[in-house]
């Protein structure tokens, strides 16, 4: 095991040293393989989570595995680094999106092919959708880290309040849903478009509009070409968006929401508060529990501007990396929990309770057979696929390769409240967060001199 690991998206770690004592790997426990598995999901998801490792350890009597919340995406990742570098780290752990190629670098990880052919699994890594495979695998195809809760962004709204209105249908571009944001306004409705300007939503708001609207983030491939990419998003429709984006917020068309407002994006949706927002399939179900019973509204495809060609949408959420540095029992343990949360049985039962969307072929196969997709509390989440699979994959929809992504997401956050609160004009605050995510772009660079994209 080596000893450090020189993270691109390293912030610190408060609180990780307490955490280690928590890392309960063990060759042999009770006649058991123990095996620590942690992740960033916190609420209701986390307790999904339980329920997975819960199905696997009552699935078999050979090994046990312990899974443990570190509260967010982040911590799990600044956690594990601690853990790593005292060499007390997990089998297995969670990484979200934004940390692939940090983890592709830091030679922390066992390959997810290489695992799971060196335990036996014959493993058909096709089975994958593409724009989840492609997002997780080397450019030769190899599968580094295996994919667990995947989503895409959707256009949720409010059936009835459109029905005032005289529609019917989602808009299907951001011309169309400025003026139903109008008319909704002029119905009475005080938050036609509910939207939110943190670091998280760049995800929306920055990188699944760039995708499905075929605008470039970063030259080089999105970053794929090679650490030296650059972002170029201060030259492209996004700053079109962000210009209406600002107008409707001024005439009160578009609220923010957030903890600081009082209320959340997400409950003020379902709560009929606002009539469209933006945000997660993953937030599907949440949704479903959380609406009046009497509420009735569902999801589509992230607009685009009039006149572009539709191309898929990004694939968000986080997949599982196995690390170095443990035994070859506990390297068995791993292995058949991954295999475990393959089979199209979990799929359903995690796609159920989540939101989230299935991520093999076979998963979403056995899913259509069980008619889940008929199920009026799932119906729309089949438009997560489609959205996913609307396109050939190309530059912009295949994600990015960018380093230190998470503050480079925070750079972007800081932007837009700059130019929210009229402190600088929008082309400005956009040129200032591509002038700053640069800067984290160098040091990245700079950090893994020499280095070659796998």
């Amino acid at each position: 095991m080596k000893a450090s690991w020189p993270l691109g998206l390293t912030m610190g770690a408060t609180g990780a040293v307490a955490l280690l004592a928590l890392s309960a790997s063990t060759a042999i426990a009770g006649g058991k393989t123990k095996i620590d598995f942690w992740y960033g999901n916190s609420g209701d998801i986390s307790k999904r989570v339980q329920e997975v490792c819960q199905h696997f350890n009552d699935s078999q009597k050979d090994y046990e595995i312990v899974c443990t919340s570190q509260g967010t995406y982040a911590g799990a990742v600044q956690n594990t680094i601690a853990a790593y570098r005292a060499g007390q780290q997990p089998t297995i752990v969670q990484v979200f999106d934004v940390g692939t190629l940090d983890l592709m670098l830091s030679d922390a990880y066992v390959p997810a092919s290489k695992l799971m052919a060196d335990e036996g699994y014959k493993v058909d890594w096709s089975n994958y959708l593409p724009g989840i495979r492609g997002y997780y695998a080397t450019s030769q195809g190899e599968m580094y880290s295996f994919p667990f809760n995947s989503s895409t962004a959707l256009l949720y709204w409010n059936k009835d309040a459109f029905q005032k209105i005289g529609k019917t249908e989602a808009p299907k571009t951001w011309e169309e849903a400025a003026e139903d944001m109008k008319a909704l306004k002029a119905a009475g409705y005080e938050c036609p478009f509910g939207f939110n300007i943190s670091a998280d939503e760049s995800w929306q708001l920055l990188e699944q509009f760039s995708a499905v609207n075929d605008q470039p983030l970063a030259t080089k491939d999105n970053g794929y070409g090679g650490l030296d990419a650059e972002l170029v998003f201060n030259k492209t429709k996004f700053v079109n968006y962000v210009t209406d984006l600002k107008s409707w917020y001024d005439q009160g068309l578009a609220v923010i929401k957030s903890k600081e407002s009082g209320e959340e994006m997400v409950p003020a949706f379902a709560s009929g508060h606002c009539q469209m927002i933006l945000t997660s399939v993953g937030d599907h179900g949440s949704i479903g529990r959380t609406a009046a019973p009497d509420m009735h509204w569902s999801v589509a495809m992230l607009p685009t501007y009039a006149g572009v060609e539709r191309k898929s949408s990004l694939v968000g959420g986080a997949s599982l990396w196995v690390l170095q540095g443990k035994t070859k029992e506990e390297y068995k343990a791993a292995a058949a929990f991954l295999n475990f949360i393959a089979q199209p049985e979990q799929a359903l039962f995690w796609s159920t309770v989540t939101g989230y969307i299935p991520v093999t072929k076979t998963g979403y196969d056995f899913m259509v057979e069980k008619g889940f997709y008929q199920d009026p509390k799932y119906q729309g989440r089949e438009i997560a696929i489609a959205s996913l699979t609307a396109s050939d994959k190309l530059s912009q929809t295949h994600g990015t390769r960018l380093g230190g992504f998470l503050q480079i997401r925070n750079e972007v956050a800081n932007g837009w409240q700059a130019i929210f609160s009229n402190k600088v004009p929008v082309q400005q605050g956009i040129d200032q967060m591509v002038e700053r995510g640069n800067s984290i772009l160098r040091r990245f660079e700079a950090t893994y001199k020499g280095k070659q994209l796998p």
